[in-house]
């Protein structure tokens, strides 16, 4: 189903099933900030039958009633929406196929809380693991699982996603279950650390 905020009117794709059964939900728009209502299909009214427009002429011709039809409007190609917050911002068809870092910017991640709180860490590679052993940025949170989360960038484009860990990954307190962008002053939790994704000009 296609959803549109109530505020900038930026459209995006939302999966059904993420409803979960439920008759609407609360959705952030990446775009303005704004939070809209979107409401679950299967909850709606069921449309009223078809009123039959019959004719006498065309019964006393024994010919076929025309049936009165509008051709279905094409859907638009939207991004896909997420049930947390942030949405992904719209597709602008510029997202590189390989992940690539933004040229003339610099990508860090400072943590704002947790046991490593002042420190910040710099986004050096295109894909980059988090976690409290091997990996490419290690924490001192014996709450974070060993490989607990990767930071992946496409050129404008910063996405975070959970490596299978125990405690998982939250956005606003959510725990995210598939790759999710991330805007600039982004914050995200793994285990007992807060980061902050920083998006700077490189001098």
């Amino acid at each position: 189903m296609i959803i549109e905020c109530t505020s900038c009117h930026s459209r995006y794709q939302y999966d059904e099933d993420r409803f979960e059964r439920k008759p609407s939900k609360k959705i952030k728009c990446a775009k303005c900030g704004s939070v809209f209502e979107i409401f679950n299909p299967a909850f709606a009214k069921p449309a009223p039958p078809p009123v039959d427009i019959g004719d006498s002429t065309f019964a006393s011709r024994r010919e076929p009633r025309p049936t009165l039809s509008t051709p279905a409007p094409a859907k638009a190609k939207v991004p896909e929406a997420t049930d947390i917050s942030p949405i992904p911002r719209p597709d602008t068809g510029k997202r590189p196929a390989e992940p690539q870092l933004p040229e003339g910017k610099r990508v860090s991640l400072a943590v704002i809380s947790g046991p490593d709180a002042g420190s910040v860490f710099r986004v050096d590679r295109p894909r980059v693991t988090i976690g409290r052993a091997g990996a490419d940025i290690t924490l001192n949170d014996s709450e974070a699982s060993r490989q607990h989360a990767a930071i992946e960038v496409r050129e404008s484009v910063v996405m975070v996603e959970d490596l299978g860990s125990t405690n998982g990954t939250l956005i606003d307190g959510d725990r995210i279950g598939h790759p999710t962008v991330l805007q600039d002053k982004a914050e995200f939790q793994v285990g007992a650390t807060t980061l902050m994704l920083i998006v700077t000009e490189d001098a």
